[in-house]
């Protein structure tokens, strides 16, 4: 296993190469666009995520998990 599937497998929704020095990628997203812009960015990805059909399909639905509690983070 090469090491960029190891750190899938030891963290599937927040693997490091996601990350560039102190800013994560999921930030910088959030940071690009409205608060509106950024729910409607989270809930197309929790659809793309209980949508796909792949062999792995707790490693999506894990992400889509991931997808929903940041979202649910933006409504408080």
């Amino acid at each position: 296993m090469n090491k960029m599937n190891k750190e899938r497998v030891l963290n599937p929704t927040e693997p490091d190469y996601y990350k560039t020095g102190e800013v994560e990628c999921i930030d910088a997203i959030k940071a690009s666009m409205s608060l509106e812009a950024f729910k409607g960015y989270l809930k197309g990805n929790i659809i793309k995520y209980t949508w796909r059909d792949k062999e792995n399909k707790i490693e999506d639905l894990d992400k889509a998990i991931w997808y929903t509690n940041k979202l649910k983070e933006q409504l408080k």
